[in-house]
């Protein structure tokens, strides 16, 4: 398994409407570790032109935050919108592009070809898995990133949703067999795994609480609809105090020269393996990234 992931902080990862210039201009001023340039649900269809005209404009500008990654969500390449956008996107370069709704490993892997075939290598290409075929096949459109640019998974509930007909509730219990899914096929892969919107923007208690969940399943940040909600999945998405002291208790104790050649020790009551060890190392490597900021 190659591990795409890196230790590239993606606690916050933002939509903004292209089309809006005063969104795009909000945007300069935000945290968020990405921000995803929406050209499809957020365009109406008489503006998707505008729309790739602006986030190409927006890109190379450089008009972003300099230490957030950049993408954008193209729209699909059913109708020709989606091809347009990655024409327009050719000069600009995003770190890395959105495709919506695919279905299948089939499209998954054209998808691939397409974004590699214009812009070239570098370009990372992430899925929105929001359909029953694309959950259904999760692994195997993941191994696709064995011979293609496919860097990411991000949970789109929304249309999962309405394809399903299911009647989400609080705590999200029908989707959490999905978000599973998507989640582990990511990890078996390296790949980038990032949460579902929240919808509610005033109910800062209720997206708390699904920043939680999506960190507890192992996530590595939220997509977020609202510049209210960067500090907030920032927050939780970022190492605890206690976390980081725990690690860094693991890192010492096998790094003691008693620990050498041991696989396994009691650490205050706790039985520690070095896959802990492992875990322990990428979380304080992370709050360094962090710090660096």
């Amino acid at each position: 398994m190659t591990d795409r992931t890196s230790l590239r902080p993606r606690r916050s990862a933002l939509f903004v409407p292209a089309v809006n210039e005063r969104a795009l201009a909000k945007a300069a001023g935000l945290d968020a570790d990405v921000f995803i340039l929406d050209l499809e649900d957020s365009v109406a269809p008489e503006r998707k032109a505008a729309a790739r005209e602006a986030a190409a404009a927006a890109l190379r500008e450089a008009r972003l935050p300099p230490h957030a990654e950049r993408a954008v969500r193209i729209n699909g390449f059913g109708d020709g919108l989606g091809l347009a956008d990655l024409e327009a996107l050719r000069e600009a370069r995003p770190d890395a592009v959105v495709v919506p709704k695919v279905t299948g490993v089939e499209e998954a892997a054209l998808a691939g070809a397409r974004v590699q075939q214009t812009l070239g290598a570098g370009v990372a290409l992430w899925l929105m898995m929001e359909t029953p075929g694309a959950v259904l096949d999760a692994l195997a459109i993941a191994r696709t990133a064995r011979s293609g640019p496919l860097g990411g998974f991000l949970a789109g509930l929304n249309d999962l949703a309405k394809d399903t007909r299911a009647m989400p509730a609080p705590g999200r219990g029908i989707f959490l067999p999905a978000l599973a899914n998507i989640l582990y096929a990511a990890r078996a892969e390296g790949l980038v795994a990032l949460d579902g919107v929240y919808n509610e923007i005033s109910d800062e208690a209720g997206f708390l609480a699904e920043c939680r969940q999506g960190r507890e399943l192992g996530y590595d940040g939220k997509t977020l609809i609202h510049p209210s909600q960067v500090a907030p999945a920032n927050e939780v998405y970022a190492p605890a105090q206690a976390e980081l002291a725990w690690a860094r208790r693991i890192i010492a104790a096998f790094d003691a020269p008693e620990a050498a050649g041991k696989a396994v020790m009691a650490l205050d009551g706790q039985m520690v393996e070095r896959l802990h060890l492992q875990a322990a190392r990428r979380l304080v490597a992370l709050a360094e990234r962090l710090a660096e900021r």
